[in-house]
């Protein structure tokens, strides 16, 4: 669902930022002031499209959140710490780090952008031996690359067209995949301190047992929205153990299992649907498929036909 708010009302507008991110002094020059600001949620992440028809600037307190995204027009540009920032129209930004302080220089600024709290990370990533989720730090507010840039449009679009504001983001599992997938573009996109090599520990510890404790785990669980480090916390290990562990004994990724074994229960779903009342669409949202032709390459390749034919055999 979308959340929208739209003032020319200054205090307004500034009430609003400073109770969605945070405490700030808003400064404006000219007379054109229009504000808004439109949030759609998707799992344990916002996607955010602001727009200010105004030129102003801000002195904030820290977000205590992650803020990263794209400029799709006007000027915005921010300084944090003896950092500083200028980005265009086109340009992918990570906004100051949570723990800082920041100001910016918006004119005319059109904005999309994601809104994480920093420990959901520890989903899908390991800080390091021995460092707790709390250890995690971008490093740049920019991408490492080009490519990296064009993987986070990519990803974002698609979350944000097929995902947010649709019926599909009531889907707990279908909301859960979409809100770690942006998390893991994100460790991808932009320069930090994530460790992704295994350690001499993580290969000693990708064994049979952690292989099949991990499995057992995701057995018993594909009907909850579970992540990396659910799976990884069942199996007494660490992340990067758990995809060693898959890659070594069964030559897949603990994201390429989970998946397998919910398009089984997405099988049996059709299997026992009737095609008057059950939706192949709704059978894989149910299941965290977001992708209606991802779904069924997924399932004619598992099963031989589409799954709208193994609806109609009922």
């Amino acid at each position: 669902m979308t959340t929208l708010f739209e003032t020319t009302d200054l205090d307004a507008a500034e009430q609003m930022l400073t109770s969605t991110y945070s405490a700030m002094r808003f400064t404006v020059s000219g007379d054109r002031h229009l504000a808004r600001i439109a949030r759609n949620t998707v799992g344990p992440v916002e996607l955010h499209h602001n727009t200010f028809t105004m030129q102003f600037h801000i002195e904030a307190d820290p977000m205590r959140r992650l803020t990263m995204g794209r400029v799709l027009g006007g000027s915005f540009s921010y300084r944090c710490g003896s950092e500083r920032c200028d980005n265009e129209p086109g340009d992918i930004f990570l906004l100051a780090r949570p723990d800082d302080p920041y100001q910016s220089v918006n004119i005319d600024v059109d904005l999309e952008f994601a809104v994480i709290d920093p420990p959901l990370l520890a989903q899908v990533a390991d800080a390091g031996p021995g460092r707790p989720a709390a250890a995690f730090r971008f490093t740049g507010f920019h991408p490492i690359s080009a490519q990296a840039a064009r993987l986070w449009v990519t990803t974002y679009d698609y979350i944000r067209d097929n995902v947010a504001g649709t019926a599909a983001a009531r889907e707990p599992l279908l909301a859960g995949n979409a809100a770690r997938l942006l998390m893991a573009t994100a460790l991808a996109t932009f320069p930090s301190n994530v460790i992704a090599d295994p350690s001499i520990e993580d290969r000693r510890d990708a064994h049979p047992v952690t292989l099949r404790r991990a499995v057992a785990f995701i057995d018993s669980n594909a009907h909850r929205d579970v992540s990396p480090g659910d799976v990884a916390a069942a199996a007494h290990v660490t992340i990067r153990t758990l995809q060693l562990a898959f890659r070594r004994h069964l030559d897949t990724t603990p994201g390429a299992y989970l998946r397998r074994v919910r398009l089984e229960h997405a099988h049996r779903d059709l299997l026992a649907g009737d095609p008057a009342h059950t939706t192949v669409g709704a059978v894989a949202a149910r299941w965290g498929f977001a992708s209606h032709s991802r779904f069924t390459a997924h399932y004619h390749a598992a099963y031989g036909q589409a799954p709208s034919e193994t609806l109609r055999r009922r």
